[in-house]
């Protein structure tokens, strides 16, 4: 369900070609490294399933930039996310960034992210995580920092849905930050 939510509004406004005005283009086929869009954005969705005792975490960071800072970070050759040969390679590389980036305490204590996988979908990269162990939520506390690395100008989308009520709010760097109580 989460992942259909996350989904569901970024591919039809990029397969419409929304996020191209002449200076800017988002092109899966562009050999540019550093090509841009008009928007650096990322969305970080926390989904409680009380059933499974879980939180289920999808991170989406447009595949570009995301293949750009762990080259960088990695100092390695250039990154390609979509290479089924190097899966193994690239799931340390995410699981990595993601866990340097990203940090969230339940009730006061921070917990473990275990790194699910990934899958990169049209012009995003959609990462998944999960903190198992998890019966209830009374508070979340998030420091999300992704992509601050690499963009000034980064926005940090969060959403939590804990007992079926969702909250949300937005990071404008350099803030890295939320606290989210239910």
């Amino acid at each position: 369900m989460v992942t259909l939510l996350n989904k569901w509004w970024l591919a039809p406004v990029l397969s419409l070609g929304l996020f191209s005005n002449g200076k800017y283009t988002l092109s899966a086929d562009s050999k540019q490294a550093d090509y841009l869009h008009p928007i650096h954005i990322s969305t970080l969705e926390i989904d409680h399933n009380a059933a499974d005792k879980s939180l289920e975490i999808t991170c989406k960071i447009f595949w570009d930039d995301f293949e750009t800072i762990l080259t960088k970070n990695n100092k390695s050759a250039k990154v390609d996310l979509a290479d089924g040969k190097k899966l193994n390679y690239n799931n340390k590389l995410v699981s990595a960034y993601l866990n340097n980036h990203l940090a969230i305490s339940l009730d006061g204590k921070p917990v473990t992210l275990n790194f699910v996988g990934f899958e990169k979908e049209d012009a995003v990269i959609f990462s998944y995580l999960e903190v198992t162990n998890i019966s209830g939520v009374k508070k979340i506390s998030i420091t999300n920092t992704l992509m601050q690395d690499m963009f000034d100008d980064q926005v940090e989308i969060i959403h939590v849905v804990v007992n079926g009520k969702r909250q949300s709010t937005k990071l404008d760097y350099p803030a890295k930050s939320a606290e989210f109580v239910f």
